[in-house]
């Protein structure tokens, strides 16, 4: 008998945590996963090590900042910001966004900006077609940036980020934990 109510309390703890480990699996799967980042070209948006959450299940708008597979470094995700989308046309001037002829203004970088020698460009002038030899981002791809634009291997180097490549959207950095928070 008093094996029978060992076996039945174990067995209440063991339906629990396996309920609650096929939650987690599910939400990582398909809801949000945690990532670390890697490197300095987002700063001073997000620094090497911060962890943050990204959701796998948002729409993806011009600035939001992602995350994205890669092959081509040694990090298995890269995080960059959003910059164009399928059918803009981008060009970089006296250290002015255009997309699509429209002055875009690029408060997140205005801390990089304010440490600048003067005289000196956060970003070269670049167009889209001479970074990538098309004129504007192909359907299916985007076209991103690093916020430390001095130090970002991005867009202008590897070219477009293909729509399938993407994990998702950065939303919240959760460590260090004195910059808990939604990302700008």
């Amino acid at each position: 008998m008093e094996k029978n109510a060992v076996a039945k309390e174990i067995l209440s703890w063991i339906k629990p945590i396996i309920f609650a480990v096929v939650i987690v699996f599910v939400c990582r799967q398909f809801l949000f996963t945690p990532i670390t980042v890697s490197g300095q070209s987002m700063e001073p948006t997000f620094h090497d090590k911060n962890k943050v959450i990204v959701s796998k299940i948002s729409k993806i708008k011009r600035f939001d900042t992602i995350v994205f597979q890669s092959n081509l470094v040694d990090s298995k995700y890269i995080i960059k910001r959003v910059i164009g989308l399928p059918g803009d046309t981008i060009e970089m001037k006296n250290d002015v966004l255009y997309i699509n002829g429209k002055e875009y203004k690029e408060p997140y970088l205005q801390e990089k900006k304010d440490e600048l020698e003067p005289g000196k460009k956060l970003t070269d002038d670049f167009t889209l077609s001479e970074r990538t030899g098309k004129t504007k981002v192909p359907e299916g791809s985007l076209f991103v940036l690093g916020d430390n634009r001095q130090n970002s291997n991005d867009s202008r180097y590897f070219g477009f980020v293909k729509d399938e490549a993407v994990l998702g959207e950065v939303k919240l950095r959760f460590f260090p934990f004195d910059e808990i928070g939604f990302p700008k």
